[in-house]
């Protein structure tokens, strides 16, 4: 039943890698920033860059996620009136 509504659950361990893949990748991109043999001010730009984009990323994957889900909805209600439509047809009448 769960299936069929799209109820879905991830796992603990893939939720584990995923949240420790984006910390070292983060951390390792900031740390790597940080010891770049540059001036203080592109250290600066960079970190802005690094930032804008793990926020742009957030919000697209949430957008994506959004759409996604919202379409899933429309689909089971669209799916709910055709069933609907077709119980109240008889054929026999």
């Amino acid at each position: 039943m769960n299936s069929k509504l799209g109820a879905q659950k991830d796992t603990a361990a893939w939720i584990f890698q995923v949240w420790a893949s984006f910390i070292l990748a983060t951390s390792a991109t900031a740390i790597g920033i940080f010891y770049l043999p540059v001036d203080p001010w592109v250290k600066g730009f960079m970190g802005m860059g690094l930032t804008f984009s793990v926020g742009s990323s957030f919000t697209l994957a949430k957008t994506i996620r959004d759409n996604h889900e919202s379409q899933k909805l429309l689909s089971r209600v669209d799916e709910a009136k055709l069933e609907k439509l077709l119980a109240e047809h008889n054929v026999f009448e």
